[in-house]
């Protein structure tokens, strides 16, 4: 029930589909009684619109995300017994029809746990990733991650696939069970959590929650630094993407905190700085 409660809510409220709507209804009722309305409506619209697609609004609210935690020390021992890839970094409806690799702009979870698979030889290669489309039916993303792996020089017989998760809660509970059922979760053991920057902070709170300790490898940066808090978008588009994108964490970590699906508001390295909120 979350999941969809969650889908449905987030398409209308998300800024960009917000702004749209607002546009469009103040358009409409331009030709109604209501034409004052429907004319502030708009300008309102307008305004949003340039503001939140070419001001550097989107870098200062993924900039926090993306800096809460620096990467793992892989030089410190012992090595990393498991590496986990979280999906998200695939199209499965483009890849399926066309037979190939698809790979969006979150390719480099995929990327970069095949290099780390490459450097430590003993981890085992964890992928958790289901079917999260509502309108359009993909397939679980472990099957595309899987041949990909492979392809890409890791052996099979390290893969641990966790095919039914369709969020980040669910990421965690599910590939906990089934790296329990396999053998391969035990005390000590060190895992690595490989997901988009900005998606790392509601991902290592999720994880904690359900009990599994696991440290950050984050990958897919958006930003190059505070640098970027005075870059403007030269497209309107990409400026409203970057919105949404850091909206949609920022909101879901206040959802996931509210339903008990992370252990904190806001998930920092050091857990007694967590701000429980």
């Amino acid at each position: 029930m979350f999941f969809y409660l969650a889908k449905a809510v987030w398409f209308v409220f998300q800024p960009s589909t917000f702004i749209a709507l607002l546009i469009g209804y103040g358009a409409i009722l331009i030709w109604t009684g209501w034409a004052r309305w429907g004319r502030r409506f708009v300008t309102i619209g307008a305004i949003l619109l340039l503001v939140v697609g070419l001001s550097p609004l989107g870098n200062a609210l993924i900039l926090p995300l993306e800096d809460r935690f620096p990467r793992a020390d892989l030089a410190r021992p012992p090595a990393p017994a498991g590496l986990i890839i979280l999906g998200g970094a695939e199209n499965r409806l483009v890849g399926g029809a066309r037979n190939a690799p698809t790979l969006n702009e979150a390719g480099e979870r995929l990327v970069e746990g095949a290099i780390l698979a490459l450097r430590f030889q003993d981890a085992k290669v964890a992928f958790s990733g289901g079917d999260a489309g509502i309108l359009y039916k993909s397939g679980s993303e472990a099957l595309g991650a899987a041949e990909l792996l492979a392809q890409l020089g890791i052996a099979r017989d390290r893969l641990i696939l966790e095919a039914n998760a369709r969020d980040t809660y669910e990421n965690a509970i599910y590939l906990r069970k089934e790296l329990e059922a396999s053998g391969a979760f035990g005390d000590g053991a060190r895992w690595l959590l490989i997901t988009s920057a900005y998606h790392m902070p509601r991902s290592i709170g999720a994880f904690r929650q359900a009990g599994f300790d696991v440290e950050p490898w984050p990958v897919d940066y958006r930003t190059r630094g505070p640098q970027d808090l005075s870059k403007p978008f030269d497209k309107v588009s990409e400026g409203l993407r970057r919105v949404d994108t850091a909206m949609r964490e920022w909101v879901g970590l206040l959802a996931y905190r509210l339903t008990g699906r992370t252990d904190a508001l806001f998930p920092s390295p050091d857990r007694t700085g967590d701000s429980q909120g």
